[in-house]
């Protein structure tokens, strides 16, 4: 065979790509980041989630003070984003300004069809706010979402139930990011999705809502002491309670291999700032078969 023929019988390739025809250029790197005081070695870029007011997808980024933020996943024209919902990632770190670019990222809540929006909104985000509402309903219709999300206003008000409450464990204070029902263990499944199971599990021994002195922290202005519910977990063992801290569920409790998808939804309980948490009754006794007392 002469090499000519050796030649004639190299498949045609588009310039740019590989013999197969995949594209030679490297896919942007993304900027990752690890957590210093991180347990699980947690990346501070790639978590994802969907929001569990609207069921869509978010982006979940830290800020330069460490708390979490929820960002819409795509990004948009900075001329119909209000300057002060513009939003950019550096570092894997989000921050509450633009980067001098036409486009920004903007917060899920702005977005969000089962919130009210947090700033002025213009017609552009009021087209993808519906988008949202259509795809928030196809969820719904398919059954792939269902909002755990308590409903606000009379409805709270019947049962009694805090829609953040405080919870007291491994000896201090801390402010749940939604009722206790829909604390979602955080940790990541055999198929890479986050693991749907509550902490708050039928089979693990409970705590109980006690009325309990809250008072100021060390350094704060010496205020009165003030009695508020706390659900109570600090009869339980050691290892019950750090598994409330870590979110995770009983069957990821010791799951050493498992990583976590999304940070802790936990806040140290500061009662000045979060006085609005502050409840100076019970809640009612839960449903038979709730898992709660």
């Amino acid at each position: 065979m002469s090499p000519g023929t050796v030649l004639a019988m190299r498949p045609n390739s588009t310039p740019g790509c590989h013999w197969d025809g995949s594209s030679r250029t490297a896919p942007a790197r993304r900027p990752l980041r690890v957590a210093a005081t991180s347990p699980s070695r947690l990346l501070r870029a790639g978590q994802s989630g969907r929001c569990r007011h609207c069921g869509n997808r978010i982006g979940l980024y830290p800020r330069s003070d460490g708390r979490p933020i929820a960002l819409h996943p795509a990004e948009l024209a900075t001329a119909h984003v209000p300057a002060s919902c513009h939003w950019h990632l550096s570092s894997g770190i989000a921050h509450p300004h633009g980067d001098g670019s036409d486009w920004c990222r903007i917060p899920h809540a702005v977005l969000c069809p089962q919130r009210t929006p947090i700033c002025q909104i213009s017609p552009l985000l009021e087209s993808a706010r519906r988008q949202l509402t259509v795809r928030t309903r196809r969820l719904i219709d398919s059954g792939a979402f269902t909002s755990t999300v308590s409903p606000a206003g009379p409805a709270l008000a019947d049962t009694g139930r805090p829609d953040r409450p405080v919870v007291r464990m491994l000896l201090g204070h801390y402010l749940a990011d939604g009722p206790l029902e829909t604390i979602r263990c955080v940790a990541q499944t055999s198929h890479r999705h986050r693991c749907p199971r509550p902490v708050l599990a039928p089979d693990s021994p409970p705590g109980s809502w006690r009325l309990l002195p809250i008072g100021p922290q060390r350094g704060q202005l010496a205020l009165p002491e003030q009695t508020t519910a706390v659900y109570d977990l600090s009869q339980l063992p050691h290892a019950e309670q750090r598994r409330w801290r870590i979110q995770r569920c009983p069957a990821h409790a010791t799951t050493r291999g498992a990583a976590d998808l999304a940070p802790a939804g936990w806040q140290v309980f500061d009662p000045l700032l979060h006085a609005q948490h502050l409840r100076t009754g019970l809640p009612h006794p839960p449903a038979h078969g709730s898992g709660e007392r």
